[in-house]
């Protein structure tokens, strides 16, 4: 029983308890904020972020400057020591920039620092996006050219992976010990 199809105003009409609805999962408060948004598009892009294995995805839209990494603010961080590593977009381009805009970030995959780094890298490029999609290309022009002054990394994934293990040795170049007698 889908209740997309179903409006709020025939929904009201029907005689139908309000609480009774409630407790089914068919809001009609809810059903007028569906129509509501259908008529208009949230401003928002997605964009990734990487190192080495680490994936991070941020989703930027229209806000008041809220910006969570796995659910928690960004204040919490973890490692405590990199940081200021994640505060980087915020800090270059100044807090001004992100006061419009609401980005939260998910991550996966590799060790604590990788996704430190993919995570800035994530907020930078989201932040540029949105910037080129819904406000201008000049303010966007700006804020890349700070970010790649500043670090080029913000920007531009590390191509740099781990080598494979090859037979014949303990690591990727390292070979074993060879003997003559």
């Amino acid at each position: 029983m889908g209740s997309s199809g179903i409006n709020a105003e025939y929904m009201g009409s029907s005689g139908i308890n309000a609480e009774y609805m409630g407790s089914s999962g068919i809001n009609a408060e809810y059903m007028r904020k569906m129509a509501q948004a259908q008529g208009s598009q949230i401003q928002s892009v997605q964009c990734f972020g990487r190192k080495k294995t680490a994936v991070a995805v941020a989703y930027c839209k229209e806000g008041r400057g809220l910006i969570k990494i796995n659910g928690y603010p960004i204040e919490l961080a973890q490692p405590k020591a990199l940081r200021y590593k994640v505060y980087e977009p915020i800090l270059i381009v100044g807090r001004d920039k992100f006061s419009g805009v609401d980005i939260r970030v998910r991550v996966k995959g590799g060790g604590h620092v990788a996704q430190i780094y993919a995570i800035r890298q994530a907020i930078a490029k989201a932040l540029v996006a949105y910037y080129q999609k819904y406000i201008d290309e000049a303010s966007k022009e700006a804020i890349k050219n700070l970010f790649i002054q500043y670090d080029r990394n913000l920007l531009v994934a590390d191509p740099r992976r781990c080598e494979p293990k090859k037979f014949g040795g303990a690591s990727a170049r390292a070979r074993y010990q060879k003997s003559y007698r």
